[in-house]
């Protein structure tokens, strides 16, 4: 009987990667986590830490990226500084983990024989475009550091595949929210800083004027798209957005929130941040013919979800 897969999360402890891990271990997999825990915890993988190999180790090191790839044969690429604020902020930061450590992480795959890696990309690659849906052959416009970087990663992805043949997916993801999603950084996701100002009865903070829409896609849906994305045959070599199809604006989201809560807190506007798009929607059709991919969970039920845990970890934050 041959040995189990053994599969490397890269950034296994942040919100996503974790998400991931989780999923890997359900499943009965053989799960690797690399993480440095600059913007993960531990506390996200306390429940599965005797269940998985955790090294505490960084992307942007080359050597210890080659030690964790040892054996592995499909790797999830999650490790990222993941904030455009943060990037305008600290773009030297930002090359080193997104670009130098995406870099190594495709180097030590090789290295390896891994057979494939999927990719953690970013919908920011698009840009102010003003077609909606986006689609995957628009051309890219950046307009961070942060998402310049992302889309850098995925160009190595494609140049790893068709100069070395090392399989890569990218996955382009739009506005990932749900449990364990960090809201004590000024950099956290919009949802993640509502919930926890509306459940501590503070003010909730909009930058620009709230009509700003976003396409906000549940992790339970990402986690299933990564699985997807790491066996279906004609994915490798491709870059496809993962989102939902659909769009809401800040002020439209924060009054759900409201709803959904019982609560009545007026937003401050703030200023609209650099390198921040208007709108954002995600074409799904490429998701769907070549990973089978299909949302599982949609807003409603996600910001149920996310807020009920919110409420039950907020003396944990």
């Amino acid at each position: 009987m041959s040995e189990k897969k053994l599969y490397l999360v890269t950034g296994g402890a942040g919100f996503i990667g974790s998400h991931i891990t989780e999923a890997l271990v359900k499943r009965g997999d053989r799960v690797r986590v690399l993480d440095n825990l600059l913007t993960g915890h531990r506390k996200n993988l306390e429940h599965l830490i005797d269940k998985i190999e955790f090294i505490e180790g960084d992307i942007r090191d080359l050597e210890q990226t080659r030690a964790a790839m040892t054996g592995v044969n499909i790797v999830f690429h999650e490790a990222a500084i993941p904030s455009v604020p943060r990037s305008v902020a600290d773009p030297q930061l930002n090359h080193d983990a997104n670009v130098q450590g995406t870099f190594n992480v495709l180097m030590a795959a090789k290295e390896a024989g891994v057979k494939r890696v999927v990719y953690a990309a970013s919908s920011s690659a698009y840009g102010e475009t003003e077609v909606l849906p986006k689609q995957e052959d628009m051309p890219p416009s950046p307009l961070s550091p942060y998402a310049a970087a992302k889309l850098f990663g995925e160009y190595y992805m494609q140049v790893f595949t068709r100069v070395y043949g090392l399989e890569t997916v990218s996955l382009r993801y739009f506005n990932v929210f749900g449990p364990r999603q960090d809201p004590s950084s000024p950099y956290s996701g919009v949802i993640s800083k509502f919930a926890t100002a509306l459940l501590t009865e503070q003010t909730p903070v909009i930058y620009g004027d709230g009509e700003q829409s976003r396409d906000f896609t549940y992790v339970e849906n990402v986690v299933d798209a990564n699985l997807r994305a790491a066996e279906a045959p004609q994915a490798s070599g491709h870059v496809m957005n993962l989102g939902v199809g659909r769009r809401i604006t800040l002020n439209g989201l924060l009054e759900e929130m409201q709803k959904a809560l019982g609560t009545n807190l007026p937003p401050e506007y703030r200023e609209m941040r650099t390198g921040d798009v208007r709108h954002s929607l995600a074409d799904i059709t490429r998701a769907q013919q070549l990973i089978g991919y299909e949302p599982v969970v949609h807003l409603p039920e996600g910001l149920k979800r996310t807020m009920a845990w919110y409420k039950d970890n907020l003396d944990r934050m």
